[in-house]
């Protein structure tokens, strides 16, 4: 049994981490978390549905986390940690996602919670999360779908996000549509002030004609 290291993240690699092997980097660094210490256990004795899981999880090159488990222990792929996890990453893996995402957890957790009692799946579009993954609070916006994950009885155990990070394009677009709307007064602007000069030219004209009669 290798011993968990500060952050549960040990130096050593666990027995049974070949689950691991479909990412050199990432599942790298998840063999080096001390599993033991987690209410998962060391991966050696993780069942297939949970391994099976992760495997994917790895494989995939679409942003995605996963949690498992009475505390919901937290799982990513490299283009979750690319795209979203930022500073808290090695530190995530391997801790309870209400710790890893504990300053969104009251948007995200009762989304979580549903999937977890129903095994129904949620979808949000655009959604505004406040993450602290820079050492800041940041304004960002995702567009994610959570499942429900079953163990090899088929019971409801975990759930995996699919996400989309949509904070460019959104950001992006409320950039255009500010400058449309200065473009907007800016026209307002200049058909004031031709119609201020048209009255002025049109006055003066008319007090001309006057002086003349």
């Amino acid at each position: 049994m290798t011993r968990a290291r500060e952050g549960r993240n040990g130096p050593a690699v666990t027995a049974g981490s070949d689950v691991f092997a479909a990412d050199a980097e990432v599942g790298g660094d998840l063999a080096r978390v001390g599993w033991a210490s987690t209410p998962l256990g060391p991966p050696r004795q993780w069942p297939q549905s949970l391994r099976t899981a992760v495997s994917i999880l790895l494989s995939s090159r679409f942003p995605m986390w996963m949690a498992w488990g009475p505390e919901l222990t937290f799982f990513c792929n490299a283009a979750y940690r690319r795209d979203t996890l930022g500073r808290k990453y090695p530190w995530a893996l391997g801790r309870p996602a209400r710790e890893v995402w504990a300053e969104i957890w009251d948007d995200i957790g009762p989304r979580i919670d549903t999937v977890m009692t129903t095994g129904q799946a949620t979808w949000d579009q655009g959604l505004l999360l406040f993450l602290e993954r820079s050492g800041y609070t940041e304004e960002s916006y995702h567009t994610f779908s959570y499942s429900p994950l079953r163990d090899d009885d088929g019971a409801v155990v975990g759930m995996l996000c699919v996400v989309s990070e949509e904070t460019e394009r959104v950001l992006g677009e409320r950039r255009m549509a500010t400058l449309r709307d200065l473009g907007s007064d800016l026209s307002v602007v200049r058909t004031e002030q031709e119609m201020l000069t048209s009255w002025t030219s049109s006055s003066a004209a008319t007090r001309a004609t006057c002086r003349s009669r």
